[in-house]
C-alpha cells in the first residue's frame, strides 16, 4: 500500500495596483517573504473579467481601507518584520 500525504490547496492574494511602477519592487518584497509559492502578474483588461465574488472582494478591500483596517509597509523590511512578527 502507498501512503499518500495530501497538501492543502495553496491560498492566492490578490493585489490591485494603482501604479505600475511599483509593480517589479512589490514583487521583489514579496520573494522576500518566507512561504511565498510563487509571484505573478496579470493586467485585467476587460471589466467583464471581474467575477462577482471578485468585485466584492474588491469592494470589500476598499471599505476596509477607508476604515484605517490595513496594514502598510514603506519597506521590505517592513513587510518582512510584520510577517515574522505574526
Amino acid at each position: 500500500m502507498v501512503a499518500t500525504t495530501l497538501t492543502p490547496p495553496s491560498t492566492q492574494m490578490i493585489i490591485t495596483l494603482e501604479d505600475n511602477a511599483v509593480v517589479a519592487d512589490i514583487k521583489k518584497a514579496l520573494k522576500l517573504i518566507r512561504g511565498i509559492a510563487s509571484v505573478r502578474t496579470a493586467t485585467i483588461n476587460d471589466e467583464r473579467s471581474i467575477t462577482p465574488a471578485l468585485r466584492r472582494s474588491m469592494k470589500k478591500a476598499r471599505e476596509e481601507y477607508a476604515k484605517g483596517e490595513t496594514i502598510s509597509c514603506r519597506t521590505p523590511e517592513e513587510m518582512q518584520k510584520y510577517f515574522d512578527s505574526l
